[in-house]
């Protein structure tokens, strides 16, 4: 037995070892994400590339969980800890199968891509569906519940799966030049916005992180200097790894024309710190070692940085034993992860409006029409990334199921999603009239939004033209509710903003639902007739139409995301409704007057006032009053749901931590000030808007932060 095959060594004594009995030609080849086996050491083969946005993802059967945005719209870092550790425990189960069964290609492994925390500042971004949202506080706490459920209890000394940060840094579209453009935010926005989600992940031990497509300030991000030196190692202490976007570093020469030739860009990629190559670039390191652009030492410092996942994963220490134990730890998208897939998507749904309480429907005796192509569609359950299950119930099966044989219920696709109707003999209209509801289920779906290949009826490589419904939905959506007497109720699907315009005061009730899973049918039948009292929130501003849109290209901040809009959007950050009502009073801060540095405690009294039990979900956002430079309108600094009874109240207790009341300057640089802060608790971000649309009017408090 060579030291590094002994369990009883630490981890960096094996690796280091390991390291020591390679040749350089095999430690090339163990940078790339197809590594291949080293036989004669006992190394087994290894595929980097994995997938688990909502559940294990492209690789067959799996649980399949609602879409990031939607899980986003939960505000509940708990469940989303529960929900990443069960992918993790089915992604274990089904690598242990596939190694006993000598399968190691792509998509079986336990390093996942996952999650992606890029900050969706601009809602026609197609892959924004995979983020958290807007909000860079929203953000770090839901990247950082997914982290700890991917990677378990003691990640330092043994890894369950392991997370990604991803894509670093300042990638969000457009998808159409991802693999050319120089982003160049200023660095108060690249600071204050672009970064906190990625320090906050980094400090807590993710264990990868991966580089974008882009340039950053000139540098193509997986051979920054900026990003993988300075700021990532350097100023944050990363231990991990780095991993290249796929084909990211061919972008250096091809794209970017930062480098001349792939050997080049190979070596620029390597001694910046990318560790791993997804992608064909790093077959020219031979080369690269030959010409004296790299050394074996950079290698070495890699493959540490490699080994060292491997060994915490486990994989030098498996029997037939283990593995088969592995595969039992879990029924893979078996009924208790089911279960877990509905009570998300249950959380995700967001009631936008309900007029004279529309909502919620009775399953007897009633006549109902339900209309709209995404109605019977399995995509809008899916989004993208996503693994596979039976069963997927589609809206259509959620609703049939909720009602008594005494009800009718009548369908039609009524409109295409995107263009005009072929056939001029219209049938959609006519069932519209004289239903105690029509129910229409409207928005847009993964064939309309998502990465650059994916899209398949996008003209903009995945992204969106246009925030606003599609007008030919819209069109129909008006002939109804112009020229019929039924209650309208929406579904709308989607990862991303979908503006209504003047049809957000003509319907009764709106329903959004994102991309919610296999159960997410079911989901939405237990919100529209009553089994369920929705508590979900807007994990994105809904603008007020595309005027309300700055420049798709401008990285600039000014005018995006609540934090940053003026004016009065469609629908606003952290909004939605229930069927129950609460009041917020008596809010209590620690101090009046703070030390510089300290946090803040507070409390505040919520009351259901309604009538039935609900969930409020309390949001807590900090102004500052006084700065010498622009800061946000308000920063979401605190969350927390409580389940509350009808008439009883909760004393909920949230802390400001005090970096969130740091000032970051023009220069990037962040400090504290002394001057004045309003604290804002309420069951929205605060606004007119959100008071106009139904929310519970909030309280504020002020403070004063002092100097040290």
């Amino acid at each position: 037995m060579h030291p590094y095959q002994n369990s009883s060594l630490s981890v960096d004594e094996r690796v280091e070892d390991l390291i020591s009995r390679m040749e350089p030609h095999e430690k090339m080849r163990q940078l790339h994400y197809q590594s291949p086996a080293i036989e004669r050491l006992g190394v087994p083969a290894y595929n980097w590339w994995n997938e688990c946005l909502h559940g294990v993802a492209r690789n067959g059967k799996a649980t399949v969980f609602p879409q990031a945005i939607g899980l986003a719209a939960t505000f509940h870092p708990e469940l989303v800890k529960k929900v990443f550790r069960t992918i993790a425990l089915e992604a274990r189960s089904k690598y242990a199968a596939s190694v006993l069964a000598d399968q190691r290609g792509q998509y079986r492994g336990l390093t996942f891509w996952t999650p992606n925390i890029n900050i969706f500042r601009d809602p026609r971004w197609g892959r924004g569906q995979e983020t958290y949202g807007e909000d860079p506080y929203l953000m770090g706490r839901m990247g950082l519940a997914v982290v700890e459920g991917l990677q378990g209890e003691n990640p330092e000394e043994e890894l369950l799966s392991a997370a990604c940060a991803k894509h670093y840094a300042v990638h969000s579209g457009p998808e159409l030049h991802r693999h050319d453009f120089d982003a160049r935010p200023t660095e108060q926005d690249f600071r204050e916005t672009y970064l906190p989600a990625f320090q906050e992940l980094c400090e807590a031990g993710v264990e990868t992180f991966m580089g974008a497509y882009n340039r950053v300030y000139g540098e193509p991000a997986c051979g920054s200097k900026l990003l993988l030196e300075d700021i990532l190692r350097q100023e944050w202490g990363f231990k991990g790894h780095v991993v290249s976007d796929c084909w990211a570093i061919r972008d250096f020469h091809t794209q970017h024309h930062v480098t001349k030739t792939t050997t080049e860009s190979a070596a620029l990629a390597l001694k910046m710190g990318c560790d791993l190559n997804c992608g064909c670039v790093y077959e020219e390191l031979p080369a690269a070692l030959q010409e004296g652009l790299i050394t074996e030492e950079d290698l070495d410092r890699s493959l540490r940085r490699l080994f060292r996942t491997r060994f915490r994963l486990g994989m030098f220490d498996e029997t037939e034993a283990s593995l088969n134990e592995m595969v039992a730890c879990t029924e893979v998208a078996g009924a208790e992860n089911g279960a877990l897939a509905l009570e998300a998507a249950r959380e995700t749904l967001v009631l936008l409006k309900n007029k004279d309480n529309a909502l919620p429907l009775e399953a007897n005796g009633a006549n109902y029409y339900v209309c709209g192509p995404f109605a019977s569609s399995l995509e809008v359950l899916l989004g993208n990334y996503f693994g596979m299950n039976s069963p997927l119930i589609s809206i259509l099966e959620g609703i049939t199921g909720k009602v008594g044989a005494n009800t009718n219920i009548e369908y039609h696709p009524a409109f295409l999603p995107d263009r005009e109707k072929p056939n001029k003999i219209d049938w959609g209209l006519g069932p519209a009239s004289g239903k105690d509801a029509v129910i229409a289920v409207v928005g847009i779906d993964p064939s309309m939004e998502g990465e650059e290949g994916d899209a398949i009826l996008s003209d903009y490589a995945g992204d969106r033209r246009s925030v606003e419904l599609p007008a030919y939905q819209s069109e129909y959506l008006h002939r109804v509710a112009d020229e019929c007497d039924s209650p309208l109720i929406l579904i709308v699907t989607g990862g991303a903003a979908v503006s209504l315009g003047s049809l957000v005061e003509k319907v009764d009730a709106i329903l959004w639902v994102g991309y919610p899973g296999q159960a997410g049918g079911q989901a939405v039948g237990d919100v529209l007739f009553g089994d369920l009292n929705p508590a979900g929130r807007m994990p994105f501003t809904v603008p007020a139409g595309d005027a309300q849109l700055p420049a798709y290209e401008d990285y600039s901040m000014t005018g995006r995301t609540y934090r940053f809009l003026k004016d009065a959007p469609e629908f606003p950050f952290g909004f939605g409704l229930g069927y129950s009502r609460f009041e917020y009073r008596d809010l209590k801060l620690e101090y009046t007057e703070l030390p510089a540095g300290e946090d803040l405690e507070l409390s505040v009294t919520v009351t259901n006032t309604g009538e039935r039990e609900g969930t409020e979900v309390a949001q807590v956002y900090l102004s500052d009053l006084e700065s010498s430079v622009r800061t946000p309108i308000c920063q979401l600094v605190d969350f927390q749901r409580a389940s509350i009874a009808a008439g009883e109240e909760a004393r909920l207790h949230f802390r400001i931590p005090a970096k969130w009341m740091q000032v970051t300057f023009e220069d990037g640089t962040r400090h504290f000030e002394a001057g004045e802060f309003s604290v804002y608790v309420g069951g929205s971000s605060p606004g007119e808007r959100s008071a106009a649309l139904g929310a519970p009017e909030g309280v504020t408090a002020s403070f004063q932060l002092t100097r040290d």
